[in-house]
């Protein structure tokens, strides 16, 4: 069992950053990849970006891509997301997620999820 606590988001005007973290419980935080989701109002869940066990290998969304940095911490069992040049669309609810596997872009393949944390970018 994974518990995962995100924290973070708030209300910002574009171009702005923002720096999201994820903490999670347990000893078995190095066993799983971590990913980063969100979803917008009236919009499905959408990847943003993930990070492999050992912290070697990233993926993002095209979106995000050159903006957004994921990162873990394997000390403080923490992912984060550091998110930069903001843009009004990425106003979202923003998930934290852990996939019991190599990597995964697929938000159904990972396992335990948090509660999200708003994120909120005005024009």
């Amino acid at each position: 069992q994974v518990q995962l606590v995100e924290s973070g988001g708030g209300l910002v005007q574009a171009g702005a950053s923002l720096k999201l973290s994820c903490a999670a419980s347990g000893r078995t935080f190095g066993t799983y990849a971590m990913g980063w989701f969100r979803q917008a109002p009236g919009k499905e869940r959408e990847f943003v970006a993930v990070i492999s066990r050992g912290g070697a290998r990233t993926l993002y969304a095209g979106s995000v891509e050159g903006r957004f940095t994921i990162s873990r911490d394997p000390a403080k069992n923490t992912v984060y997301l550091q998110m930069n040049s903001l843009k009004p669309e990425g106003t979202a609810l923003y998930y934290c997620a852990a996939y019991y596997g190599v990597m995964s872009t697929t938000a159904g393949n990972f396992l335990y999820w948090g509660q999200g944390t708003q994120v909120t970018v005005s024009s």
